[in-house]
């Protein structure tokens, strides 16, 4: 079995999270007492968010950089970033070390492909709906038409996240918004909705949407999961 590296903490909710997805995949696929080899990392995401609204992205660049690495010389396969928004600087974070780092949009694209889709809605920070590095990528890479919400839906969308999710706080008026706000993806043509933030799954699920979603926690877990029994006999 491979060893996956988590950089974690962004938040802590989702986190917690991948680390029961991984696990649970890992004793599902092999049985037994089996669990997943894992080397976390973790950040305090107080610092993270503060950076992140004060746009110093050199900075947290430099800092998932040393996260990685130190995942490396933990004896890690692989680097999960366990957040959509931090994959800002995936690009930047791969070249730094030799291990894969698995995409959480790849993953994510490359399921919406085999199924077929084209329009796409998708949910996330303001970072992740509005910037090149994750919008742009689906549409660049993988050919999809990806739909946001109107700017005051955006806000919205981001605030929950930041106020609310990361914090672990569930509130029943947030889940009616955002099933407002993807239902207004899916009178515009959305065929399928992305969770494109890692909380996101702990507010709205399946049953929220009258469309496909792509929870990409689970879809980024499994990705990991898969990776790390790829060298294992079946």
């Amino acid at each position: 079995m491979k060893t996956i590296g988590l950089i974690g903490g962004m938040a802590w909710p989702s986190s917690q999270q991948y680390h029961e997805i991984i696990n649970t995949g890992v004793n599902e696929r092999l049985g037994g007492n089996h669990s997943a080899e894992l080397v976390l990392v973790s950040v305090d995401f107080e610092v993270v968010e503060k950076l992140q609204h004060k746009g110093r992205w050199e900075e947290l660049t430099d800092t998932m950089i040393k996260l990685a690495q130190r995942l490396e010389k933990a004896g890690a396969d692989c680097v999960i970033i366990c957040t959509n928004t931090m994959h800002k600087m995936a690009d930047q974070v791969q070249a730094a070390v030799p291990i894969p780092l698995l995409h959480i949009a790849d993953a994510t694209a490359e399921m919406i492909q085999k199924l077929g889709f084209k329009k796409i809605g998708l949910l996330g920070t303001k970072f992740t709906m509005e910037e090149d590095f994750y919008k742009g990528r689906l549409e660049q890479k993988y050919g999809l038409e990806v739909l946001t919400p109107h700017e005051a839906d955006r806000n919205i969308v981001h605030e929950i996240i930041y106020d609310e999710l990361c914090l672990n706080q569930i509130k029943v008026e947030s889940r009616q918004e955002y099933r407002r706000i993807m239902q207004d993806m899916i009178d515009r043509g959305a065929e399928g909705i992305i969770l494109g933030c890692t909380e996101i799954m702990l507010l709205v699920n399946q049953t929220d949407s009258g469309v496909p979603v792509f929870d990409t926690t689970r879809i980024h877990a499994d990705k990991a999961v898969e990776f790390a029994l790829s060298d294992m006999k079946s």
